[in-house]
Protein backbone atom coordinates (compact mmCIF):
# COMPACT_ATOMS: atom_id res chain seq x y z
CA UNK A 1 0.00 0.00 0.00
CA UNK A 2 3.24 2.43 1.17
CA UNK A 3 4.58 1.76 -2.38
CA UNK A 4 1.34 2.81 -4.33
CA UNK A 5 0.95 5.81 -2.79
CA UNK A 6 4.59 6.88 -3.57
CA UNK A 7 3.97 6.13 -6.94
CA UNK A 8 3.37 9.62 -9.37
CA UNK A 9 0.30 9.23 -11.18
CA UNK A 10 0.37 8.68 -14.50
CA UNK A 11 -0.77 12.24 -15.51
CA UNK A 12 1.82 13.92 -13.39
CA UNK A 13 4.73 12.32 -14.92
CA UNK A 14 3.05 12.62 -18.66
CA UNK A 15 3.12 16.34 -17.68
CA UNK A 16 6.17 16.38 -16.47
CA UNK A 17 7.90 14.78 -18.82
CA UNK A 18 6.87 17.35 -21.94
CA UNK A 19 7.47 20.11 -19.47
CA UNK A 20 11.59 18.61 -19.35
CA UNK A 21 11.06 18.19 -23.06
CA UNK A 22 10.16 21.77 -23.82
CA UNK A 23 12.14 22.82 -21.58
CA UNK A 24 15.50 20.95 -23.37
CA UNK A 25 14.03 22.10 -26.42
CA UNK A 26 14.29 25.85 -25.58
CA UNK A 27 17.31 25.61 -24.06
CA UNK A 28 18.88 24.01 -27.16
CA UNK A 29 17.46 26.56 -29.31
CA UNK A 30 18.85 29.47 -27.29
CA UNK A 31 22.40 27.91 -27.13
CA UNK A 32 22.55 27.27 -30.85
CA UNK A 33 21.08 30.51 -31.43
CA UNK A 34 24.06 32.11 -28.89
CA UNK A 35 26.09 30.03 -30.96
CA UNK A 36 25.43 30.98 -34.33
CA UNK A 37 25.40 34.49 -32.88
CA UNK A 38 29.25 34.32 -31.79
CA UNK A 39 30.41 32.01 -34.27
CA UNK A 40 29.13 33.96 -37.64
CA UNK A 41 31.73 37.02 -37.44
CA UNK A 42 34.21 34.46 -37.97
CA UNK A 43 32.65 33.08 -40.79
CA UNK A 44 31.81 35.85 -42.51
CA UNK A 45 35.65 36.76 -41.89
CA UNK A 46 36.66 33.79 -43.63
CA UNK A 47 33.92 33.83 -46.39
CA UNK A 48 34.67 37.58 -47.43
CA UNK A 49 38.52 37.11 -47.54
CA UNK A 50 38.37 34.10 -49.78
CA UNK A 51 35.53 35.63 -51.87
CA UNK A 52 36.14 37.47 -55.82
CA UNK A 53 35.35 41.25 -55.71
CA UNK A 54 31.40 39.91 -57.63
CA UNK A 55 30.71 37.17 -54.63
CA UNK A 56 30.72 40.06 -52.40
CA UNK A 57 28.78 42.24 -53.96
CA UNK A 58 25.63 39.91 -54.27
CA UNK A 59 24.88 39.46 -51.10
CA UNK A 60 25.18 41.60 -47.86
CA UNK A 61 25.05 37.76 -45.92
CA UNK A 62 27.96 35.65 -46.58
CA UNK A 63 27.34 31.99 -46.04
CA UNK A 64 29.29 30.51 -48.70
CA UNK A 65 31.08 32.29 -51.40
CA UNK A 66 29.81 31.91 -55.02
CA UNK A 67 33.08 32.62 -56.75
CA UNK A 68 36.65 31.83 -54.77
CA UNK A 69 38.85 34.10 -55.11
CA UNK A 70 42.41 34.46 -53.09
CA UNK A 71 43.35 37.90 -54.57
CA UNK A 72 43.19 39.54 -51.22
CA UNK A 73 45.74 36.93 -49.50
CA UNK A 74 47.72 37.49 -52.60
CA UNK A 75 48.04 41.15 -51.74
CA UNK A 76 48.53 41.08 -48.08
CA UNK A 77 51.24 38.54 -48.61
CA UNK A 78 53.01 40.43 -50.64
CA UNK A 79 52.90 43.13 -48.54
CA UNK A 80 56.02 43.83 -46.82
CA UNK A 81 54.45 46.12 -43.75
CA UNK A 82 52.60 42.83 -42.75
CA UNK A 83 55.33 40.70 -42.15
CA UNK A 84 57.18 43.60 -40.60
CA UNK A 85 54.31 44.15 -38.10
CA UNK A 86 53.73 40.80 -37.64
CA UNK A 87 57.50 39.97 -36.11
CA UNK A 88 57.20 42.88 -34.28
CA UNK A 89 53.62 40.93 -32.69
CA UNK A 90 55.44 38.13 -31.89
CA UNK A 91 58.33 39.75 -30.02
CA UNK A 92 55.96 41.72 -28.07
CA UNK A 93 53.56 38.80 -27.67
CA UNK A 94 56.82 35.95 -26.57
CA UNK A 95 59.03 37.96 -24.67
CA UNK A 96 56.25 40.21 -22.91
CA UNK A 97 54.30 36.99 -21.87
CA UNK A 98 57.51 35.98 -20.90
CA UNK A 99 58.48 39.14 -18.61
CA UNK A 100 55.15 38.89 -17.25
CA UNK A 101 55.48 35.69 -16.57
CA UNK A 102 58.53 35.65 -14.36
CA UNK A 103 57.72 38.43 -12.64
CA UNK A 104 53.99 37.54 -11.70
CA UNK A 105 55.27 33.68 -10.60
CA UNK A 106 57.53 35.59 -8.27
CA UNK A 107 55.26 38.04 -6.78
CA UNK A 108 52.71 35.94 -7.01
CA UNK A 109 55.01 33.69 -4.18
CA UNK A 110 55.86 35.67 -2.03
CA UNK A 111 52.08 37.20 -1.32
CA UNK A 112 51.12 33.38 -0.55
CA UNK A 113 53.32 33.71 2.08
CA UNK A 114 50.93 35.01 5.59
CA UNK A 115 54.19 34.57 7.49
CA UNK A 116 55.93 36.92 5.99
CA UNK A 117 55.70 40.26 7.63
CA UNK A 118 54.01 42.99 6.10
CA UNK A 119 51.80 40.52 3.89
CA UNK A 120 48.32 42.27 4.59
CA UNK A 121 50.25 45.73 3.67
CA UNK A 122 51.59 43.99 0.70
CA UNK A 123 48.44 42.54 -0.61
CA UNK A 124 46.19 45.70 -0.53
CA UNK A 125 48.89 47.50 -2.40
CA UNK A 126 48.24 44.99 -4.76
CA UNK A 127 44.75 45.55 -4.65
CA UNK A 128 44.78 49.50 -4.15
CA UNK A 129 46.45 48.81 -8.15
CA UNK A 130 43.32 47.68 -9.47
CA UNK A 131 40.99 50.06 -8.16
CA UNK A 132 42.91 53.78 -9.28
CA UNK A 133 45.63 54.10 -11.23
CA UNK A 134 48.04 56.97 -12.38
CA UNK A 135 46.23 57.62 -15.25
CA UNK A 136 46.95 58.49 -19.18
CA UNK A 137 48.89 61.68 -19.16
CA UNK A 138 51.21 60.17 -16.17
CA UNK A 139 52.04 57.20 -18.02
CA UNK A 140 52.68 58.51 -21.05
CA UNK A 141 54.70 61.14 -19.44
CA UNK A 142 56.95 58.40 -17.57
CA UNK A 143 57.34 56.24 -20.90
CA UNK A 144 58.61 59.45 -22.83
CA UNK A 145 61.29 60.71 -19.80
CA UNK A 146 62.67 56.69 -20.02
CA UNK A 147 63.22 56.83 -23.47
CA UNK A 148 61.18 54.35 -24.51
CA UNK A 149 58.48 56.19 -26.91
CA UNK A 150 58.93 54.42 -30.21
CA UNK A 151 60.17 51.20 -28.79
CA UNK A 152 58.85 47.51 -28.85
CA UNK A 153 59.70 47.61 -25.00
CA UNK A 154 56.85 50.06 -24.40
CA UNK A 155 54.51 47.69 -25.10
CA UNK A 156 56.04 45.76 -23.04
CA UNK A 157 57.62 47.21 -19.79
CA UNK A 158 54.84 49.03 -18.88
CA UNK A 159 52.30 46.28 -18.49
CA UNK A 160 54.88 43.68 -16.98
CA UNK A 161 52.65 42.92 -14.19
CA UNK A 162 48.49 42.57 -14.04
CA UNK A 163 47.06 42.66 -10.55
CA UNK A 164 44.02 40.41 -11.04
CA UNK A 165 46.76 37.71 -12.68
CA UNK A 166 48.68 38.34 -9.72
CA UNK A 167 46.10 37.81 -7.59
CA UNK A 168 44.43 34.28 -9.34
CA UNK A 169 47.95 33.13 -9.33
CA UNK A 170 48.59 33.96 -5.29
CA UNK A 171 45.56 32.39 -4.20
CA UNK A 172 45.86 29.33 -6.39
CA UNK A 173 49.27 29.02 -4.84
CA UNK A 174 47.92 29.50 -1.33
CA UNK A 175 45.60 26.55 -2.01
CA UNK A 176 49.01 24.56 -2.24
CA UNK A 177 49.47 21.95 0.94
CA UNK A 178 52.02 23.45 3.25
CA UNK A 179 53.10 19.95 4.06
CA UNK A 180 54.37 19.70 0.34
CA UNK A 181 56.35 22.81 1.01
CA UNK A 182 58.05 21.76 4.18
CA UNK A 183 58.90 18.37 2.62
CA UNK A 184 60.96 19.98 0.56
CA UNK A 185 62.50 21.93 2.93
CA UNK A 186 63.86 18.82 4.81
CA UNK A 187 65.16 17.48 1.66
CA UNK A 188 67.39 20.87 1.34
CA UNK A 189 65.39 22.88 -1.13
CA UNK A 190 65.70 26.21 -0.63
CA UNK A 191 62.72 28.99 -1.58
CA UNK A 192 63.83 29.23 -5.08
CA UNK A 193 63.75 25.41 -4.80
CA UNK A 194 60.65 24.96 -3.82
CA UNK A 195 59.18 27.26 -5.85
CA UNK A 196 60.50 25.37 -9.29
CA UNK A 197 60.68 21.85 -8.12
CA UNK A 198 57.14 22.09 -5.81
CA UNK A 199 54.72 25.23 -6.58
CA UNK A 200 55.44 25.90 -9.92
CA UNK A 201 54.45 21.92 -11.09
CA UNK A 202 51.54 21.71 -9.06
CA UNK A 203 49.97 24.90 -10.31
CA UNK A 204 50.55 24.36 -14.12
CA UNK A 205 46.60 24.71 -14.41
CA UNK A 206 47.36 28.29 -13.27
CA UNK A 207 50.14 29.05 -14.85
CA UNK A 208 49.10 28.17 -18.41
CA UNK A 209 45.51 29.88 -17.74
CA UNK A 210 47.69 33.49 -16.86
CA UNK A 211 50.12 32.90 -19.72
CA UNK A 212 47.60 32.73 -21.95
CA UNK A 213 45.47 35.85 -20.56
CA UNK A 214 48.58 37.61 -21.14
CA UNK A 215 49.56 36.55 -24.69
CA UNK A 216 46.03 37.19 -26.15
CA UNK A 217 46.55 41.03 -23.81
CA UNK A 218 49.80 41.15 -26.26
CA UNK A 219 48.94 39.69 -29.25
CA UNK A 220 45.60 42.44 -29.41
CA UNK A 221 47.46 45.22 -27.74
CA UNK A 222 46.01 48.70 -29.52
CA UNK A 223 45.82 51.06 -26.56
CA UNK A 224 49.31 51.21 -26.25
CA UNK A 225 50.84 50.96 -29.53
CA UNK A 226 48.83 54.07 -30.52
CA UNK A 227 50.13 55.62 -27.53
CA UNK A 228 53.51 55.49 -27.42
CA UNK A 229 54.67 53.94 -30.94
CA UNK A 230 54.23 56.50 -34.40
CA UNK A 231 57.32 54.66 -36.12
CA UNK A 232 55.73 52.72 -38.88
CA UNK A 233 58.23 49.97 -38.39
CA UNK A 234 57.72 49.37 -35.00
CA UNK A 235 53.76 48.94 -35.51
CA UNK A 236 52.18 45.83 -34.32
CA UNK A 237 49.71 43.99 -36.45
CA UNK A 238 47.03 45.67 -34.92
CA UNK A 239 47.75 49.13 -35.69
CA UNK A 240 48.92 47.60 -39.33
CA UNK A 241 45.18 46.57 -39.70
CA UNK A 242 43.91 49.81 -38.71
CA UNK A 243 46.05 51.49 -41.33
CA UNK A 244 44.40 49.62 -43.83
CA UNK A 245 41.49 50.08 -42.76
CA UNK A 246 41.94 53.95 -42.93
CA UNK A 247 43.67 53.42 -46.58
CA UNK A 248 40.82 51.90 -47.93
CA UNK A 249 38.24 54.33 -46.82
CA UNK A 250 40.49 57.53 -48.17
CA UNK A 251 40.66 55.53 -51.23
CA UNK A 252 37.07 55.61 -51.31
CA UNK A 253 36.29 58.94 -50.07
CA UNK A 254 38.60 60.43 -53.24
CA UNK A 255 36.55 58.50 -55.54
CA UNK A 256 38.79 55.22 -55.82
CA UNK A 257 35.31 53.25 -55.02
CA UNK A 258 36.81 49.81 -56.91
CA UNK A 259 39.78 50.01 -54.52
CA UNK A 260 37.72 50.45 -51.49
CA UNK A 261 35.22 47.23 -52.55
CA UNK A 262 38.87 45.58 -53.24
CA UNK A 263 39.86 46.47 -50.13
CA UNK A 264 36.92 44.65 -48.31
CA UNK A 265 38.14 40.79 -49.19
CA UNK A 266 41.90 42.56 -48.48
CA UNK A 267 41.06 43.38 -44.86
CA UNK A 268 38.78 40.71 -43.61
CA UNK A 269 42.31 38.36 -45.25
CA UNK A 270 44.56 40.37 -42.45
CA UNK A 271 42.29 40.22 -40.03
CA UNK A 272 42.17 36.44 -40.44
CA UNK A 273 45.86 36.23 -40.55
CA UNK A 274 45.81 37.82 -37.13
CA UNK A 275 43.50 36.04 -35.54
CA UNK A 276 44.25 32.28 -36.71
CA UNK A 277 47.34 31.96 -34.10
CA UNK A 278 45.03 32.73 -31.11
CA UNK A 279 42.49 30.31 -32.54
CA UNK A 280 44.93 27.45 -32.73
CA UNK A 281 46.33 28.51 -29.36
CA UNK A 282 43.08 27.84 -28.05
CA UNK A 283 42.22 24.13 -27.89
CA UNK A 284 45.33 23.40 -26.30
CA UNK A 285 45.11 25.46 -23.43
CA UNK A 286 40.83 24.84 -22.71
CA UNK A 287 41.26 22.38 -20.83
CA UNK A 288 43.90 24.03 -18.58
CA UNK A 289 42.08 27.71 -18.86
CA UNK A 290 38.60 26.41 -17.05
CA UNK A 291 40.95 24.44 -14.35
CA UNK A 292 43.01 27.59 -13.68
CA UNK A 293 40.05 30.27 -13.48
CA UNK A 294 37.87 28.32 -11.03
CA UNK A 295 40.21 26.91 -8.54
CA UNK A 296 42.39 30.19 -8.62
CA UNK A 297 39.08 32.87 -7.69
CA UNK A 298 37.80 30.30 -5.10
CA UNK A 299 40.10 31.27 -1.94
CA UNK A 300 40.44 34.92 -1.32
Amino acid sequence: MNSNKCRMPRRNRIREGFASRLFDAVNVFLLLLLAFSTLYPFWDTLIVSVSSLKSYLSTSIHLWPSEFSFEGYSYVFSNMELWSSYGNTLFITLVGTLINMVITIMTAYVLSKPMLRGHRILNFLAVFTMMFSGGIIPSYMIVKATGLMNSLWAMIIPTAINTSSLIILRNFFMDIPAALEEAAMLDGCNEVGVLFRVVIPNAKAAITTIALMYAVDHWNDFYNAIMYITNRKRWPLQLFLRSMLFETEAAYSSGGQSLFLLGQPMKMAAVMLSIIPIICMYPFFQKHFSKGMMVGAVKG
